[in-house]
């Protein structure tokens, strides 16, 4: 298989950004009358290219083509003096699962978040996603805690 490499977004990125996208939430099951609304991608995508937002994205690219992404920030904590990074949504396209793409992809998050000097990634994942916790219990510690929400 050829090598990847893992880089920052690029503005000309944007159509072949959207399938991963896409895909991402289809797997969550937002898609058809559940799909995100078209502002919310947009507004996602823009951040990306904002330097003053704290939401960032890479990609992983093989001969030109898009193959994973991950979109990660960076918050405040009450546990710490430096912002700690929130690895947020992680996706490699069914073609390039198993190839390392997915752990490559944390592996330039891990990078990124002690460039900025951040103490900690942390991220979730839903308890079904079985695939994705074989490789996340090899390249983190998972925490013990459980998640909980309520949407307003």
């Amino acid at each position: 298989m050829e090598a990847f490499n893992v880089r920052a977004i690029r503005r000309s990125d944007r159509a072949a950004w959207q399938p991963l996208w896409d895909g991402y939430n289809a797997f969550y099951g937002r898609s058809g009358e559940t799909a995100l609304a078209e502002e919310i991608t947009e507004t996602t995508w823009n951040r990306f290219l904002d330097a003053s937002e704290p939401v960032h994205a890479l990609v992983a690219e093989r001969e030109g083509t898009l193959i994973g992404l991950v979109h990660y920030l960076f918050h405040r904590s009450t546990t710490a003096l430096a912002p700690v990074c929130y690895l947020q949504d992680l996706f490699t396209a069914d073609a390039a699962r198993g190839q390392g793409v997915g752990r490559a992809l944390i592996e330039a998050v891990y990078e990124q978040a002690g460039a900025a000097g951040s103490p900690r990634v942390y991220w979730q994942t839903h308890e079904t996603n079985l695939t994705a916790q074989a490789l996340y219990n090899r390249v983190a510690d998972r925490s013990g805690f459980i998640v909980y929400g309520k949407r307003l």
